[in-house]
């Protein structure tokens, strides 16, 4: 008995982190993974369905929720929706001009889609756990995991975003030369440790990706582990402890997202620094 409880919880936890994946299998051709070694066989190229869906939703309510607040501005008594978006707006506006030292309309909007974007992706981490993954059940869908923000495909495409956008303005701010001599010659100004300095210096560079990526992913992917481990307990002990840890991991939610965010105006603010 206890064995076979051990199976049914070993599976439940499996079924609950796998994600709905699409791609080539050598056997089955293009088609949905059933299994997770199936997925694995896809490779590279398979796409997790849900993810792409949830991130893509959670960027179109944003936008929505923010052009509803626009054409409903008024210089009159704001509604709650009103309040809410001009609190996150000047919030992120005195966050930019706090860590970003340059000058760039796009750092700004750029914090804010970020922030708000990923604050939305792991809002969703406060549904029950059981509750999307039985309806879409029902419906036919082996699988569905609906925070994006739990799958590393996610958080780090959104790091090499944001990766992408540093080595872009360190080019156009300091031009191809000045980019090049400033990872030469940095940190020690001697033509003879310029090997030195360029291995440094693209560590350094390419750790910031993956440090915002891992993360993001971690913080999220460890607190869905728990709420999932916390829906293995009897009935009594779900509501002890998944009512603290939800409103705990509302604190977590909203931490993450400004942590990615305020660290990616700063990379990008030394990108725009001239040395």
């Amino acid at each position: 008995m206890a064995a076979g409880n051990e199976v049914t919880a070993t599976y439940y936890i499996q079924h609950h982190l796998q994600n709905l994946t699409f791609g080539y299998h050598p056997q089955n051709g293009w088609s949905l993974a059933s299994t997770s070694a199936e997925a694995t066989e896809m490779g590279f190229w398979a796409i997790h369905l849900d993810t792409m869906g949830w991130s893509i939703a959670m960027g179109m309510l944003f936008i929505w929720l923010f052009r509803k607040a626009g054409k409903m501005a008024t210089t009159g008594v704001p509604g709650g929706l009103q309040n809410g978006v001009e609190m996150v707006v000047e919030f992120i506006e005195n966050l930019t001009r706090s860590a970003f030292q340059g000058r760039n309309p796009v750092i700004a909007p750029l914090a804010l889609t970020l922030f708000m974007w990923i604050l939305l992706m792991n809002s969703l981490k406060i549904i029950p756990v059981d509750y999307f993954p039985e309806l879409f059940a029902r419906l036919g869908v082996e699988y569905m995991k609906i925070v994006p923000t739990t799958d590393p495909n996610a958080t780090l495409g959104m790091a090499l975003g944001v990766f992408f956008l540093i080595i872009f303005y360190s080019i156009k701010v300091k031009g191809a030369g000045g980019f090049a001599k400033e990872l030469s010659l940095t940190p020690f100004n001697h033509w003879s440790l310029i090997p030195f300095n360029l291995v440094l210096e693209v560590i350094g560079l390419l750790v910031k990706p993956l440090g915002l990526g891992l993360r993001l992913f971690g913080n999220m992917f460890a607190g869905e582990v728990i709420f999932i481990l916390i829906a293995l307990l009897p009935f009594w002990a779900i509501w002890l402890l998944d009512v603290p840890w939800a409103i705990f991991h509302i604190l977590v939610v909203t931490l993450q997202a400004f942590i990615f965010t305020v660290l990616s105006i700063v990379y990008l603010s030394a990108a725009h620094e001239h040395h």
